[in-house]
């Protein structure tokens, strides 16, 4: 019982990345997954979890060991030259994914509220800066718990109005399988789960609450339950993301219907499981929307920081100038959108040239024994690394080549 309510004061980190995955770029794969090849896909969501349950815990990794970030020790530990185009790299990539984030909630608006799509973007914008410049850490882990709490419940009353094929759902996960047709949206899955802003921001999150990094016992102690965290807020994660495919296969697959945007999807839902269900889809991709945009701005808080060898402080100029850049370019460029769906899927596009460098990046730093020290990745870790990495920048290259 002692252990189990520990634990539970380490959850929280590991959500605020969960948002990053369940974000409008991924409804709108998985709905097209789900809606074209039915449960057939079920396997690209359990690969790209257990990558990304990799992946994060090495940043987490990075985060408790040294007491910096990810963007702190690129600055730190590469040449200035370097780590400037690392990190310019990054935030350029972080105004990509607030653009799909704000457009997603904005999306929503319109089909909760007929609010026109620019407008509601509009509307997303302040509200995510006012909720980042009031709140601390701990308010913001809160507010993103109860906004993935809702997330998931609203996809559980989801799945309560469909009939669930549990035996195929099973197998869609265990069994590999590539039908005609099927490759981009298999790529376009693993890219929108493996996002190079969560890598930022899950080792700030981790470190900021400022352990005592030189004790060697605290360290193994908070690894041991960070990782925890990780598994249980991926977990949820991939519940989420896997719900989305099997509603889209029991709504428009069985059906013949093939869905190529959002609105489309909660309009077709209409007829088949009734106005209550399209507006659960609604109102759940408005908490995805609010929610992965305010991570998306934290990220950018946390790299342009990183520029000054800085942690995330909400109360120093570069850390409010980080939070503001993302969320206003991003908003800038969906005014001169006329394809929210194309845009959606272009920004995950974009996010896959700079994963790559991420990903790299983050090998190097906790595989070096002068960040590291003791705590360096070790021959193991190292092995099951490179083969993460070449997996996902091998998918990545090839998705770029296939969509351009």
């Amino acid at each position: 019982m002692k252990n189990a309510m520990e634990i539970l004061k380490y959850i929280g980190p590991g959500l605020l990345v969960t948002v990053g995955f369940i974000d409008p770029g991924n409804w709108a794969s998985n709905v097209a997954a789900g809606s074209s090849f039915g449960l057939k896909l079920l396997w690209v969501v359990l690969l790209s979890t257990i990558i990304l349950i990799v992946l994060q815990h090495n940043a987490a990794h990075l985060g408790i060991a040294t007491g910096l970030c990810l963007a702190e020790a690129t600055s730190i530990y590469l040449n200035k030259y370097l780590a400037m185009a690392v990190l310019s790299s990054a935030m350029l990539a972080t105004v990509s994914t607030a653009m799909a984030e704000i457009l997603g909630g904005a999306i929503a608006l319109e089909m909760l509220f007929k609010i026109p799509i620019k407008l509601g973007c509009l509307i997303i914008l302040p509200f995510t800066i006012f909720f980042l410049f009031s709140n601390s850490y701990k308010k913001v882990e809160r507010w993103i718990i109860a906004f993935v709490s809702l997330i998931g419940i609203s996809f559980l009353i989801e799945l309560f109005l469909v009939k669930v094929p549990v035996k195929d759902v099973v197998f869609g996960w265990v069994t590999p399988s590539i039908p005609s047709g099927s490759l981009v949206v298999v790529l376009s899955i693993l890219g929108a789960v493996v996002m190079p802003h969560n890598l930022f921001l899950h080792s700030e999150i981790i470190q900021s609450r400022q352990w005592n990094t030189q004790d060697e016992k605290i360290i193994k102690h908070q690894l041991k339950f960070e990782f925890v965290d990780t598994l249980f807020s991926m977990f949820i994660g991939f519940l989420i993301n896997s719900s989305m495919i099997i509603i889209a296969h029991t709504t428009f697959y069985t059906k013949g219907i093939l869905v190529e945007s959002l609105p489309q999807a909660q309009q077709m839902l209409k007829p088949i499981l009734g106005n209550f269900s399209a507006t659960i889809f609604a109102f759940a991709l408005l908490l995805s929307g609010i929610s992965s945009s305010i991570t998306a701005a934290f990220t950018g808080g946390t790299i342009m920081a990183g520029f000054y060898r800085r942690p995330y402080n909400i109360e120093e100029l570069p850390t409010k100038i980080g939070i503001i850049i993302p969320l206003v370019l991003a908003s800038i460029i969906i005014l001169f959108i006329s394809n929210p769906f194309k845009a959606l899927i272009i920004s995950q596009m974009l996010l896959s040239l700079q994963l790559p460098i991420t990903i790299i990046l983050q090998i190097y730093l906790t595989s070096s024994k002068k960040v590291m020290g003791k705590f360096a990745n070790s021959l193991a870790d190292k092995i099951i690394l490179s083969i993460v990495a070449a997996v996902v920048i091998g998918l990545d290259v090839f998705l770029l080549i296939t969509s351009l």
